[in-house]
């Protein structure tokens, strides 16, 4: 059994995520609380809100990162060694301080950086997001080339991929989709995220990470940018983090190749599950779990005995 810990994605947040597990894990309580000090007042905002706040994506990217990974150091402290790491979009960033690749202050430093950078190409770029349904990939791809500025950018799972683009043009591609066969459904988010409106991003995020240290991942660990694993010269893994914001997450290929390489059992960390359900849809046969609070903790790690337990008999 090889296991993989997948780090939850923006628009998973929710007020009060991750209090449980601050009140009644240790090593859960460590990581909010480097956050906290670094940037005071994360923990009020992560616990008690208010929504319009969290959701605000300057302040959702360093409050997920948090629960993200409050939520792997405590399945790493009750003995769950990952065998590979990935994280979808956002996630990517508590994914380089789990493997090593850069310290848990430094990852938090970046990725409030990255939370107010991405937010400021938004406003300054206005943009729209949908989630197509019911289509191939390679349809999709084609319908989006008719215009100037629509892009592919969630590959998520078999017959879901996120476009992102103009707010001019993405009603007119939703009505492309529909007459295609497939369904469009917009999204409620603040911009064309992993697009070429996110370039300035991407560029604040290189000239931070040059000064940077950083390390070959400890644990195998896929990039969003190349759907493969991480190299390990620090220019590139610098070049691959900066890459992230304005390219495609191709998380699809990331599970399947995952999968390949003998992953048979994902573990999503942090809030929601929406990763859990996008492993279904992509790996039916595989084992799916979610550690969000310490119920699921413990869920989690009865399911994983009891499994381990199988195998040897």
């Amino acid at each position: 059994m090889k296991t993989a810990v997948l780090f939850a994605g923006q628009g998973a947040q929710f007020v009060g995520m991750g209090r449980d597990l601050y009140e009644n894990n240790a090593a859960a309580k460590a990581v909010y609380d480097m956050g906290e000090a670094l940037c005071p007042g994360i923990l009020k905002l992560c616990f008690e809100g208010p929504a319009e706040l969290l959701n605000q994506t300057a302040h959702t990217q360093p409050a997920l990162f948090l629960t993200d990974l409050a939520c792997a150091r405590a399945l790493e402290a009750a003995g769950v060694k990952a065998d590979a790491v990935a994280g979808f979009s956002l996630g990517e960033i508590p994914a380089l301080a789990y493997t090593g690749v850069m310290s848990d202050e430094d990852a938090f430093r970046l990725v409030m950086l990255r939370g107010a950078a991405m937010q400021k190409c938004a406003e300054e770029h206005p943009g729209a997001m949908a989630a197509v349904l019911k289509l191939e990939n390679e349809k999709v791809e084609q319908l989006c080339a008719n215009y100037k500025e629509m892009w592919a950018v969630n590959y998520n799972c078999p017959g879901q991929l996120s476009c992102a683009g103009s707010c001019e043009e993405i009603d007119a591609f939703c009505a492309d989709v529909k007459a295609a066969g497939g369904r469009a459904v917009k999204l409620a988010v603040s911009g064309a995220f992993h697009t070429p409106y996110m370039r300035a991003a991407t560029e604040a995020l290189a000239k931070k990470l040059s000064g940077m240290t950083l390390q070959a991942p400890a644990t195998v660990l896929y990039a969003n940018y190349t759907a493969d694993k991480y190299p390990a010269a620090p220019a590139a893994i610098a070049d691959t983090i900066a890459q992230q914001a304005s390219h495609s997450v191709r998380w699809e290929d990331i599970l399947r190749r995952m999968a390949a390489e003998g992953v048979d059992t994902f573990i999503e960390v942090g809030a929601g599950a929406t990763l859990t359900k996008l492993v279904g849809r992509t790996l039916p046969e595989a084992k799916a779990l979610t550690v969000g609070d310490p119920a699921t903790l413990e869920s989690v790690l009865r399911e994983l005995a009891e499994t381990s337990q199988r195998s040897a008999e």
